[in-house]
C-alpha cells in the first residue's frame, strides 16, 4: 500500500473503524501508541528499542496484527518553519520501507512540539526524571496520534460541500 500524504488522502484511505498505530521515530527508540477501534482516544503503549529495520518492522506488524489495526500514522518531524530536514526524510524512508511489507495505509502527522508537550504533561504529573526517560517516546506518540484522531473526527463531522 502506498504511503498517503497529505493527511486528507490518508484519512480517505481508512476503513470506517479500526485501531490506528501511532509512531514517534527516534534514533534510539520508536514510541508506539494505539487508538481504540472507534478512534476516539490515543493510549501510549510502549517504546521499542531500535535495531535493524526488519526486526523493528516485524515487531510493529505484530502489534498491528494483535491490535487489529487499520493503519499506521508516523509523526513527521518538520522544522519550526514547516520545512523538512534530514529527520523528516529518514521518517519518509522508514514509511516507504514499511509500506513494502504491509497493505495497511501509512500516513504522517506533523509532530512539531509533541515531545515538548509530552515532557510538560509528565512534569505536571510529577513523574521522576528516570521514569520520564522511560516513557517520553510513547507518550509523545500518543500526542501525535491524538492530534490526528481529533483531525479525523473533524473531517467526519464536516458537512459535505455543495
Amino acid at each position: 500500500m502506498p504511503v498517503r500524504d497529505p493527511f486528507d488522502a490518508f484519512a480517505a484511505a481508512l476503513p470506517p473503524q479500526g485501531a490506528l498505530i501511532g509512531l514517534d521515530l527516534g534514533t534510539r527508540g520508536i514510541g508506539i501508541a494505539v487508538s481504540d477501534r472507534l478512534r476516539s482516544v490515543a493510549t501510549p503503549l510502549k517504546t521499542l528499542k531500535r535495531g535493524k529495520f526488519a526486526v523493528d518492522a516485524d515487531a510493529l506488524l505484530d502489534i498491528a496484527r494483535t491490535r487489529a489495526a487499520a493503519a499506521f500514522l508516523l509523526g513527521l518531524p518538520r522544522n519550526m518553519d514547516g520545512s523538512e530536514g534530514p529527520r523528516a526524510q529518514s521518517t519518509r524512508a522508514f514509511a516507504r520501507n514499511l509500506a513494502a511489507r504491509t497493505d495497511l495505509p501509512i500516513g504522517f502527522w506533523d509532530e512539531r512540539l509533541s515531545t515538548v508537550a509530552a515532557e510538560r504533561a509528565l512534569l505536571e504529573a510529577d513523574t521522576s526524571r528516570r521514569r520520564r526517560a522511560e516513557v517520553i517516546d510513547h507518550v509523545a506518540a500518543a500526542y501525535i496520534l491524538q492530534g490526528a484522531l481529533d483531525r479525523l473526527r473533524h473531517l467526519r463531522e464536516r458537512p459535505p460541500s455543495s
